[in-house]
């Protein structure tokens, strides 16, 4: 029997291995099947999965982790693979053998100790984590979205800094966020609607949140058409958020950041959402090729170019497609290639000398909500031949649909559209914003 080992449970993993746990594990009539061909064993550092594109409203406390997080244990079980905790801390190629570093209570006491898993084939989907080009300060002043950890730790401060609000020991709060790309967008939006419902149960106002929004580029959104950043400008400058494009941030500090023209910009909360990169410790990872952005580089198949034995995908993959396109680091990327990483794993199962199917990227567009006031977006097939642009409700309901189809991907329709009305009755039994 093949082991298949997949590192990394975020949109592309996490899709693999429930995809080739069904395969391999239940026949067509959905009964488990006594020999399958293969194991298939997902590795994570955390207990859940929660879907990355919404880790800005659990910062804001729109969405309530708890609630939406899948557990991946429970999850494995039902859908015919492994699951095992734990960090990668190195790789053996010649042994073909990762190690798992040790797991840690919240106390720092080792609860498991370092272990060693066997495999034949290896799937690195380690996604990617906030770039800051080596901004002085960065690294110590700043917050980053790059994990439910981390939104939730955004979370507790907010909560913080309202409840300074509401007892008027501070007259406003400033937050900056870095970054006018979807996660900077969207969670400038969102940080406006959390003051707005923390107002119902409160004496927070409207205004008492000062957020600016800081880009580099010439305006928002860059990896979208202009028109739609000028509109997104637009619209979050009549919700009262401070705009700021064409600007270079030179350092961060406790305080706030100090821009290339001397300008500084205070804040009690500063977050980095200007950039990504696949994770630092990929260049050491037992020889394997990676690029600039410490991507494993692959070939088309999204086999690396280093060990016919491993493969990646998502963020941490530098891929260039059988199109001969740079695939770019979205999670509609990773989704993609989880399908084309199943086909060629089975495959190779089936058959060690089989000939794999490259990977093409297809670009379906763009969305990114603007919270509840708005969304912007662009389409790309499907509906019309090219690519058109779509703004609000329309827009929205798009955006929406995106995480629909997620579930749809690792529970099936079904269970998808009964999570769905469940998530709809909690918003009638619950607070609209989570506030613990």
């Amino acid at each position: 029997m093949k082991k298949i080992v997949i590192v990394g449970g975020g949109a592309g993993g996490l899709q693999l291995a429930t995809s080739l746990g069904r395969h391999f594990s239940f026949n067509r009539f959905n009964r488990r099947n006594k020999s399958p061909a293969a194991e298939v064993t997902l590795v994570d550092k955390n207990r859940t999965h929660i879907w990355k594109p919404l880790l800005h409203q659990v910062a804001t406390g729109a969405l309530d982790s708890s609630l939406d997080a899948l557990n991946y244990q429970v999850h494995a079980r039902s859908n015919g693979f492994q699951f095992e905790l734990g960090s990668l801390r190195s790789l053996n190629r010649e042994e073909k053998t990762i190690e798992l570093a040790e797991v840690c209570g919240d106390d720092g006491q080792p609860l498991v100790p370092p272990r060693k898993l066997e495999y034949d084939y290896l799937v690195v989907a380690l996604g990617s984590q906030s770039n800051d080009f080596g901004t002085p300060g960065v690294r110590e002043h700043c917050q980053f979205l790059d994990s439910a950890e981390q939104a939730q730790k955004f979370h507790t401060r907010l909560l913080d800094q309202f409840l300074q609000l509401e007892n008027r020991v501070a007259d406003e709060v400033q937050i900056a966020i870095v970054g006018g790309g979807a996660t900077g967008v969207e969670l400038a939006a969102e940080l406006v609607d959390a003051v707005h419902e923390m107002g119902h149960y409160g004496r927070i106002k409207n205004g008492d949140l000062k957020v600016t929004l800081i880009e580099a580029g010439a305006h928002l959104l860059p990896a979208l058409p202009p028109r739609l950043g000028n509109s997104s400008e637009k619209e979050l400058s009549n919700l009262g958020v401070r705009v700021l494009t064409g600007t270079q941030v030179a350092e961060a500090s406790s305080t706030g950041f100090k821009t290339k023209d001397d300008e500084e910009i205070l804040a009690a909360i500063r977050v980095w959402a200007a950039g990504v990169k696949a994770p630092d410790f990929l260049k050491e990872l037992d020889g394997l090729t990676v690029n600039r952005q410490n991507q494993i580089e692959v070939e088309a198949s999204l086999r690396s170019k280093s060990d016919p034995a491993i493969f990646a995908l998502g963020d941490c993959a530098g891929c260039i497609d059988a199109a001969d396109h740079k695939v770019p680091p979205r999670a509609q990327s990773a989704q993609q290639m989880a399908k084309t990483a199943r086909d060629n794993l089975i495959a190779l199962v089936e058959n060690p000398h089989a000939e794999l199917q490259a990977f093409t990227y297809k670009d379906r567009g763009s969305l990114v909500s603007l919270s509840k006031f708005d969304a912007v977006g662009s389409l790309m097939g499907g509906l019309v031949k090219g690519s058109f642009t779509i703004e609000g409700r329309l827009a929205g309901l798009a955006y929406r649909s995106l995480y629909r189809m997620h579930l749809a991907a690792l529970h099936g329709w079904p269970k998808a559209m009964l999570l769905y009305l469940i998530g709809q009755a909690n918003r009638f039994v619950k607070p609209r914003l989570k506030m613990h």
